[in-house]
């Protein structure tokens, strides 16, 4: 970081995760912590995330488990402000916390399953970002991140997931400017699919092994936490507001 002037000085930082305990969140978490952070994980998954605390603290990083519910803004701001005091302060915010819905076709979503994935995918963005943020605007720097999908784009049997992803695109390029002389960024990515529990069990090996993208091959989830690791870190110096492709290739 020598040539990046405006870079700010590393400092032993602390970061929340939500969707923490595996997956995306669980590769982020881990690849943070390996850069000096205090990590803390809100989810709901209490075996994964006691377990994903463990490997961190292996690491000889400090962790902390908040079972959260993300669709209850009181719990996410009890859960962040417990992290930022545990810590004495809070620089990132990873939201990691999604759920896939039923893929059945329109017709045959009830609003129940709509309101569920939007509480999940949709809500629970908007209360970590509230609850994080002040903190970062106190200490004169953060980074926030979250996932969303090329479904933002419109997948005929997973609306909710599709109409989900495509809020979560226009949250990120909405608060992308608001606080950039600040110094706190706010930016996504778009992992395209990754190896992980929601993705693996819906697919057929063969297909696994080629999907047909332009890499030959999905993702493994560190991967793309080495995306997440420096869109969170004092590296970024200049991007904010943008939601990167992490997906084999392009479209």
């Amino acid at each position: 970081m020598a040539n990046l002037r405006f870079a700010a000085p590393r400092e032993p930082r602390a970061a929340c995760i939500t969707g923490g305990a595996r997956g995306l969140g669980r590769a982020a978490a881990l690849r943070i912590a390996e850069e000096g952070r205090a990590v803390a994980l809100l989810d709901m998954l209490d075996r994964e995330a006691q377990q994903t605390v463990a490997d961190i603290e292996a690491l000889g990083q400090q962790a902390l488990y908040v079972r959260t519910d993300v669709t209850d803004p009181a719990q996410v701001h009890r859960a962040i402000d417990l992290a930022a005091e545990a810590f004495g302060r809070l620089d990132i915010l990873v939201c990691c916390a999604g759920i896939l819905g039923w893929e059945k076709p329109f017709l045959e979503q009830p609003p129940e399953q709509f309101a569920k994935v939007m509480d999940i995918n949709v809500h629970g963005v908007y209360h970590a970002h509230q609850a994080a943020i002040p903190h970062m605007l106190k200490g004169g720097w953060g980074r926030c991140l979250t996932i969303t999908s090329g479904a933002r784009r419109g997948v005929p049997n997973q609306v909710p997931y599709s109409v989900s992803k495509g809020a979560v695109f226009s949250f990120v390029q909405s608060l992308g400017n608001v606080w950039a002389k600040q110094g706190v960024f706010v930016n996504g990515i778009e992992p395209g699919r990754a190896l992980t529990d929601m993705v693996v069990p819906r697919f057929s090996q063969e297909h696994l092994d080629d999907p047909g993208n332009p890499m030959g091959r999905y993702s493994d989830p560190e991967e793309v936490a080495e995306v997440i690791e420096f869109l969170c870190s004092e590296r970024n110096t200049y991007t904010t507001g943008s939601v990167w492709n992490v997906k084999g290739g392009s479209g």
